[in-house]
This record gives structure tokens, sequence and C-alpha cells, in this order.
């Protein structure tokens, strides 16, 4: 589980509450199912309403790589590189294809087959390239389909609000109660504003960074492949692939070796 994700929204929301409760507020007067009923439903609905079937089938999933995703390590595949590399200076680049089929990162295991077939490195590049676009306009859709839900929620938290004004002021007769029905018509719009700014905005960015980080790691791969395919000298490579990284991140966890498994990735 991403800590930082799910503690952060959980710090944030129990801030709120305690706050509100500490200026003498209570739960109770926070809890309104018509407010919830008209932000959450007229929100989910808008937000249908706005995307694809595809976008909406892989909500799930989304919430999986934004809640319980591990960010891919770089130095790891800089490490798998440099191996290859160096194989590769020893041994020649067709004594890669033994190893082509233990990758469990499959970008990688497709680029190193197609030095190892003999693809013309600007194809290889040109191919590679294409599928990481093609991979962020998909985990863009992703993002887009949460930062949709935050743009309609403090809407839809001003219309319940407007609903609930219009409700009190037809019936100005008891006018004891007005204080609280009021109070209550604006819970929407803190339904609204907390749900967009608490939920649906940190989601959709904490997707956005998966995708930052994944396409990271996949352009390092593409420079480390298309150095092998050159014949570059490996310890020159592992210089020239740490220039990817702040300065900070280049020699954190060292002594890994091996291919990183795509835990955060949500293609």
């Amino acid at each position: 589980m991403d800590f930082a994700a799910f503690g952060g929204i959980v710090l944030a929301l129990v801030s709120l509450v305690v706050a509100f409760v500490g200026e003498g507020g209570t739960l109770a007067s926070l809890l309104e199912p018509t407010a919830a009923l008209i932000v959450f439903g007229g929100t989910f609905g808008a937000t249908i309403a706005s995307s694809t079937f595809e976008q909406l089938k892989g909500v799930g999933k989304y919430l999986r790589v934004a809640f319980m995703g591990k960010a891919e390590d770089p130095l790891k595949a800089i490490d798998a590189l440099v191996t290859l590399a160096t194989t590769a200076r020893r041994e020649g680049i067709l004594a890669l294809e033994e190893q082509v089929e233990s990758f469990p990162d499959e970008f990688m295991k497709k680029g190193i087959q197609l030095i190892v077939d003999g693809v013309d490195p600007e194809l290889v590049k040109s191919m590679l390239t294409t599928e990481i676009d093609y991979l962020e306009q998909r985990h863009a859709s992703g993002a887009k389909v949460f930062d949709t839900a935050g743009g309609f929620a403090p809407t839809m938290g001003i219309i319940g609000t407007v609903m609930g004004l219009v409700h009190v002021l037809g019936n100005l007769k008891n006018v004891d109660a007005l204080g609280p029905q009021i109070a209550m018509a604006f819970t929407a719009t803190l339904y609204g504003v907390s749900s967009a700014n608490v939920l649906w905005f940190p989601i959709a960015n904490k997707l956005k960074r998966r995708n930052f980080d994944e396409v990271l790691v996949r352009e390092i791969t593409i420079e480390g492949i298309l150095s092998i395919q050159a014949g570059e000298n490996p310890q020159i490579l592992r210089q020239k692939l740490l220039a990817f990284l702040p300065p900070a991140a280049r020699t954190a966890k060292k002594g890994r070796t091996g291919v990183s498994e795509p835990d955060g990735e949500i293609s």
C-alpha cells in the first residue's frame, strides 16, 4: 500500500473534522444524506456522462494503482541494462537472446529482442517511443476521470446549497428553524469542495505521478537499449543513464541488480 496516498487523504479528512469539532461543531451536523446524494450522485452522474466506457471500466484498476501501486525503481533498470551491456561487449549482442525470456519487464524484453533481431536503431527508437506515447495517453485517460470528478464536485455542492436555500426561503414562517436549515444547505458546498480537494484531485495527481515514474524508467530503458546496440562501454552507459536521475537518487539503493517488475503500471 502507498502510505503517502492513503495517509495523506486520511490526514486531510481527520484535520477537517477535528478543526470543525474544535470550533464547537458536532459530527452529527456534518452528516446530511440529502446533501451527500446531490453532491456525490450528481458528481458521479456528470463524470459518467463525460467519460467513455473504457475509462469507467478501469476505475477500479486506477484506484488500486493510486493506493496499492509501487513506484518503479530506475536504479534497478540501470543495473540491468549495464549488466546486459557487459554481456553484449564480451559475448556479442546475440548472447542477449538467451536472457530475453527471463525479463519480467515486457518493455525491456521487447527492446532487447529488437536489437537482437538486428533492427535498425532509428526504427527501434521509433517503435519504443511510440509505445511510450500511447502509454502516456492511456495513463492520462485514467487520471482524467478523477480530474473530471474534481471539477464537477464543487459545482454540485453549490447546486445543492442553492436548492437548500430555495427550500429555506420558501418556508420563512418558522424563523427559529432558519439557522439550522441554512447550515444544512451549506453542507452541500462543504461536501463538494472537500471531496474535490481531498479525494478526486489527489487521486488524479497520484496517477500522474505514477505515470511520470513509469515513463522515466521507459525512457532510461530506451537510451540503454540503443547504447547497448551501439556497443558503448558499460561504465560510460551507467553514467549516461544516471544523468536521468536527480543527484540525490543516483547513489540510493546500491547493489541492486535485475529488472524491476512494473508494480505501479497503469497501462
